[in-house]
């Protein structure tokens, strides 16, 4: 079942998040259906689409170093199980 995953780190900036970007790359990883930061610059939070949890998990294994090299604490993250999903 997909999930919404929400996060709300402290202060985060663009500067961070982008230089998480970076590190990452452009290319999206295996579950995630959507992605989209938003807020202003050190209010910033992201919303996830995924497929499921456990492809969340096996991809937290690659973030969580990324963030703590570039100070970003995330937090929690809430989970919540998604209805539907409608595009354009």
């Amino acid at each position: 079942m997909s999930v919404v995953i929400r996060f709300a780190p402290a202060s985060l900036t663009a500067e961070q998040y982008d230089e998480a970007i970076r590190k990452l790359g452009d290319e999206a990883p295996d579950g995630c259906e959507f992605h989209v930061c938003f807020g202003s610059d050190g209010n910033l939070r992201v919303s996830e689409i995924w497929d499921s949890r456990e492809q969340f998990a096996a991809f937290g294994e690659r973030l969580m170093p990324i963030l703590a090299e570039v100070g970003i604490n995330p937090g929690e993250p809430e989970f919540l199980e998604v209805h539907r999903v409608a595009k354009r």
